[in-house]
């Protein structure tokens, strides 16, 4: 968890503070940090044969999920940038700097438990920030 932690700050005044800019890079690049070691744990869940079929298709479902969230993000921020709600210094930036990011070395020594726990940490942070994005974007939604 220590690498995600640092990838992303726990405080969520300081989220509710930054430029949007910077809070969508921060929404990137924590899902695109996910990627790697979702990848792998899916790998290692395979392999157990203890595992019940529904366990490892909520596994790989996961997986999908944060795909597609990633996804969808990134055309929300492309949609943002062409409206000119956020400037376009993010073109580039959250692919190009995050794909060095990644968990993997840590994930492959954390237990199960370990990783499901920071997994789902993250997730709520991804959450926390995209209310917050949503917010400054629409502020008549009653945020």
């Amino acid at each position: 968890c220590h690498t995600a932690t640092m990838l992303t700050p726990n405080d969520k005044e300081f989220a509710q503070k930054i430029p949007r800019e910077e809070l969508t890079y921060l929404i990137l690049k924590l899902l695109q940090a996910w990627k790697e070691p979702l990848s792998h744990f899916n790998q290692h869940i395979e392999n157990l044969q203890e595992l019940p079929g529904e366990s490892l298709g909520k596994a790989k479902q996961i997986s999908n999920m944060v795909h597609e969230l990633e996804t969808g993000v990134e055309k929300v921020t492309e949609k943002m940038q062409s409206m000119g709600i956020i400037s376009n210094s993010l073109h580039g930036m959250a692919s190009s700097e995050a794909a060095g990011l990644s968990i993997s070395n840590e994930a492959n020594v954390m237990s199960d438990s370990d990783f499901i726990h920071c997994f789902r940490r993250d997730s709520n942070k991804v959450q926390s920030y995209l209310k917050i994005l949503k917010c400054r974007i629409m502020p008549e939604n009653s945020c």
